[in-house]
């Protein structure tokens, strides 16, 4: 009856309302993990240029993380939301299972090799000589993390795939508020400096992790962990990793984008890293305003479209754009026009300051065409178009970014790093149009 109670909400609700029950708490866990990525910066800015500058060049290694987690998080969230709208559960227990083992063997991988390759790592992804230092205490302490970190995206997207966007929140919640707590008691208490942050990332990414499992294990989900349920065969382990592709592009391509840019910017000074990444930090807690009620939509993209109740998934994408716009532009305005304390909060240094401003502002006004691609990404991988979302979802840290920052920095230079990824999200909205169009033509011809 429970498991029928779930079906019917996801598939018979007020669409709007079912979004909004679902975004919100995603948009508070977005905002929160945003928030204690951000109180890391914070900290890390008291101690100096080149620390600061070290949480940029980490930043590459944490994408790197998400990529994987993300992939298969998401990957094998979609499929669960089309199989529970088909009321196939003991489908979806297989790739629940099966996502988050092998996310979790991943995730030990990674810290073994990163462990091996730390120097050569934080190298590649733009540390510079005098950042280096840093880089390498605040990453070690990444990778001890990498395993918690990668298997939780997993927890959480599924959560939220299942519908129960609230038991993701308390999560990730949790674990923020911890983060920040001990970057306080850690680094202002305790003067550990950097690695005061690092640690305080890592224990609360543990902790974080512990209380997404609890969930399963006290059987609040119609899925499950356990490993008797997983099937490391060909067929699972490729129908997640296809369904993941458009996390793992998206966000392997934020890992490379970010080791680009840090390596663009890095020919004018840690100053310049710095600002680049503070500026990056903001526009990414304004982003995820849209990317949590983007969140909220998917899984009744899935659920919905599973059930093939199409019209539900076309109410549910404009609504999402609709909200998301209004709230993302609020929250961009407010940003712009306020560019310099929010970048002087993070660091108080004239040279980031000045770098940051037009960075920021640019970022903000490129902002305003994020909504459109966000709910074009999230709904593809929703509904299994993978092609589509994989696709679209290379353009804006990557397709896009990297050769327009490349060509922009060696014509404009360093007005050039700063306008890149506003150039980026304009032409990534615009080419999610033809998509779009095509789509809801498609479905409303009943194919």
């Amino acid at each position: 009856m429970k498991y029928a109670s779930q079906y019917d909400m996801m598939t018979q609700k007020p669409v709007p309302w079912l979004i909004v029950k679902l975004g919100i708490p995603t948009m508070i866990s977005m905002f929160v993990t945003t928030i204690y990525n951000m109180a890391d910066s914070y900290f890390v800015g008291q101690i100096s240029t080149s620390a600061s500058g070290a949480t940029s060049v980490v930043l590459g290694l944490m994408a790197i993380l998400q990529a994987i987690g993300f992939m298969f998080g998401h990957g094998s969230g979609s499929i669960i939301s089309r199989k529970l709208g088909q009321k196939d559960i003991e489908s979806a227990r297989k790739y629940s299972a099966t996502g988050f083992c092998s996310a979790l063997f991943l995730g030990f991988v990674i810290l073994i090799l990163g462990s091996i390759l730390l120097t050569p790592l934080m190298k590649l992804l733009g540390s510079t000589p005098t950042i280096l230092p840093y880089a390498k205490t605040y990453a070690i302490c990444i990778l001890c993390a990498a395993p918690a970190l990668v298997s939780s995206c997993v927890m959480n997207n599924i959560l939220r795939y299942e519908g129960r966007a609230f038991f993701a929140m308390i999560g990730l919640t949790s674990g923020g508020i911890l983060n920040i707590f001990l970057d306080a008691l850690f680094m202002m208490k305790l003067d550990m400096g950097i690695l005061g942050a690092g640690l305080a990332t890592a224990i609360s990414q543990y902790v974080s992790w512990f209380i997404l499992l609890t969930m399963f294990l006290r059987k609040k989900t119609q899925t499950s962990l356990s490993v008797k349920y997983a099937k490391f065969d060909v067929a699972t382990l490729g129908d997640i990793i296809t369904s993941g592709l458009p996390s793992l592009a998206r966000q392997g391509l934020a890992s490379i984008s970010t080791m680009v840019l840090n390596n663009a910017a890095g020919v004018y000074g840690d100053a310049a890293i710095a600002a680049m990444g503070i500026a990056g930090r903001v526009s990414m807690f304004i982003f995820s305003a849209v990317l949590g009620i983007g969140q909220g939509f998917q899984p009744v993209a899935g659920f919905n479209y599973g059930a093939g109740k199409f019209k539900r998934v076309r109410t549910g994408f404009f609504f999402t754009f609709i909200f998301g716009s209004i709230l993302l532009g609020i929250a961009a305005l407010a940003a712009f026009f306020n560019a310099g304390e929010c970048i002087r909060v993070f660091r108080d240094d004239p040279e980031v300051i000045t770098i940051g401003i037009p960075a920021l502002r640019a970022q903000c006004i490129g902002l305003f065409f994020v909504p459109f691609q966000v709910c074009n990404n999230m709904m593809f991988q929703s509904i299994g178009y993978k092609f589509n979302a994989t696709f679209l979802s290379s353009l804006r840290n990557g397709l896009f970014f990297i050769p327009v920052l490349i060509i922009a920095s060696v014509v404009f230079g360093l007005k050039g790093i700063q306008v890149s990824q506003a150039v980026a999200d304009v032409l990534t909205c615009l080419t999610c149009i033809p998509f779009t169009v095509s789509f809801f033509s498609k479905i409303s011809r009943g194919e």
